[in-house]
């Protein structure tokens, strides 16, 4: 390619891509609801999404009125639960986990303190309502060990009352990247990154759709511009919008209202973005090459969302995963978006750390957007 066609090439490239920029603008309703994804949506799931447990309602069934019993519900308080009061009779504990008025019904034995003091075992029972797995484990989880801890404690005091030597373990916890365990952190992140995939594939997809609609995509096919001329400044446009969104976000929502971290670099954490974005970009092409409006697009755009979103790992781990379906979680590029993203963010990590990630993303990246234009070719 001499001087001369390089510079058409970049002519047209500027062209294309200011026509696409002033259709974007010239769209109010698509970009309110940018900046209200890039905005108001995440400041909503950092802020009102909690996966912790926080004052679940606790009844207590105390059969023993002791010393002991009121010793280990009395350990029942915030921040991870608060005692809604006594009931004398197992209907009730039912009626009110049934209803939801109670997420815990804690049931103390006649003659529990005695067993104790005894040194013989005794047991408590504890009925979780798990229809919320997560806060039920949590729930059940906490409780045990809350008991246990009590019992150590009664086994403890026996012991030393008799003089016997008790081995003392020095347990010292340390949370790394998270250390006060915020929500926010985690949820403010996750929903900025499925925002910034939902806009690559959506963004590229409803540009082509417009095109269609208008009646445009004949005039351009027809034009000396060639399909990588017509496709590359829409995606390199919405690029540059979802890029700016992104900055938004981080910058004005997620560090002011929830002093969420930038440990690693922010630039190197908006070119992965932007690598992302054309990572996916060519699924929103493929998808635009079926649909005849809007309508089809997005729906179009769910089915390829679910299960990228699903097997990225943002929701469930990888490990908790079967291993057949968790060697497809390597077949979705919001996978290495998504360890790319929390790497720079919260780990502080550099491009050489995160080569895996970024070799991922290019691989899928380039696969994918060739696949799409072949389909814009052909469509």
């Amino acid at each position: 390619m001499n001087r001369d066609d390089l510079a058409l090439w970049a002519l047209r490239l500027r062209v294309m891509l200011g026509k696409e920029l002033r259709q974007l603008l010239r769209d109010r309703v698509l970009l309110a609801f940018i900046v209200y994804a890039f905005s108001v949506d995440i400041f909503l799931a950092a802020s009102g999404v909690s996966l912790q447990l926080n004052r679940a309602a606790t009844l207590v069934q105390d059969f023993d009125h002791s010393t002991a019993s009121r010793e280990l519900s009395s350990r029942f308080v915030s921040p991870y639960f608060r005692v809604d009061g006594q009931i004398s009779h197992d209907s009730e504990a039912q009626a009110r986990l049934d209803d939801g008025r109670a997420m815990l019904a804690l049931t103390i034995p006649p003659g529990f303190q005695a067993d104790l003091q005894r040194g013989q075992p005794t047991a408590v029972q504890l009925q979780v309502d798990a229809t919320n797995s997560v806060l039920g484990f949590l729930a059940s989880s906490y409780a045990s060990l809350i008991t246990s801890r009590f019992g150590l404690e009664q086994a403890a005091s026996a012991l030393g009352a008799s003089g016997a030597a008790l081995p003392v373990i020095d347990n010292q916890v340390r949370v790394w990247f998270n250390p006060n365990q915020l929500d926010s952190w985690f949820m403010g992140i996750t929903e900025l990154l499925n925002i910034v995939t939902v806009f690559s594939i959506l963004l590229p997809a409803a540009a082509m759709v417009r095109e269609k609609e208008r009646g445009t995509v004949e005039q351009l096919l027809v034009s000396p511009l060639s399909p990588f001329q017509i496709v590359f400044p829409k995606v390199l446009a919405m690029t540059l919008v979802i890029v700016l969104g992104s900055a938004l976000a981080l910058f004005g929502v997620l560090q002011l209202g929830f002093a969420v971290p930038v440990r690693g670099s922010a630039v190197l954490f908006l070119l992965l973005t932007a690598l992302y974005v054309f990572t996916t970009a060519g699924l929103g092409l493929a998808a635009a090459t079926l649909a005849r409006n809007l309508a089809q697009v997005g729906m179009l755009s769910i089915l390829i969302l679910a299960p990228m979103i699903f097997l990225s790992g943002a929701w469930t781990p990888p490990e908790a995963m079967p291993a057949w379906l968790r060697a497809l979680t390597y077949l979705s590029p919001m996978h290495y978006y998504i360890d790319a993203a929390f790497g720079v963010l919260l780990k502080g990590q550099g491009a050489l750390e995160l080569w895996r990630s970024l070799l991922g993303m290019t691989l899928i990246g380039v696969t994918v957007f060739v696949w799409g234009l072949r389909r814009v070719r052909m469509g």
